[in-house]
């Protein structure tokens, strides 16, 4: 086997793409798509978005302080790189993309309707690192759609196709391969 070693670049894929909503008082919403979003904390919860400050929204976050990250599933992946690639100055993305936004618990930004899972975000503190800025925000709600919960009350995220990006592309999730913990645990 050979191997090539190449200049340092963020190639840490699959990562999630989500639609990152937020919003002025008084003014439209706004979505702005991420692929550098990730965990950070289980207690408190909390998230990071990485935003170049030339963006858009990076204003409206840095001002309100508040954001919602929306999962995207295949349905949704056009829109997703839509709102990647055009700038809320010029375009009501909520609209071209005939989105709905909605209302969340602990933030005045919507998410996004059509989104399977929202996550209400309070940002804590922003890192300056060089071409962006790392957002750290705390999750104050979570909102779910109802139509992915079964009849037992489970929340079936991984039926509802979510999307990923790697290398420039978009994919949707498929086979399982195992559940956590499954290399320990017990076989009968």
């Amino acid at each position: 086997m050979s191997r090539q070693t190449w200049k340092p670049g963020n190639m840490l894929y699959p990562v999630p793409a989500v639609m990152v909503s937020c919003q002025r008082p008084g003014e439209k919403p706004n979505i702005l798509t991420v692929a550098w979003a990730g965990t950070v904390c289980s207690d408190p919860v909390m998230v990071s978005v990485s935003i170049r400050p030339e963006r858009y929204s990076y204003d409206i976050i840095k001002e309100t302080g508040e954001f919602a990250i929306n999962l995207v599933t295949k349905d949704l992946t056009f829109a997703t790189d839509y709102c990647g690639v055009k700038s809320g100055r010029d375009h009501d993305k909520f609209a071209e993309m005939k989105l709905t936004p909605v209302s969340l618990e602990g933030i005045a930004a919507p998410g996004i309707d059509e989104s399977p899972l929202i996550l209400a975000c309070k940002v804590k503190d922003v890192q300056p690192l060089g071409s962006h800025d790392l957002f750290l925000a705390e999750v104050v709600s979570v909102s779910v759609n109802e139509a992915y919960m079964d009849d037992s009350g489970k929340f079936r995220l991984n039926d509802t196709e979510l999307m990923a990006y790697s290398h420039g592309e978009y994919f949707r999730l498929g086979e399982k391969l195992g559940k956590f913990g499954y290399s320990v645990q017990k076989r009968r």
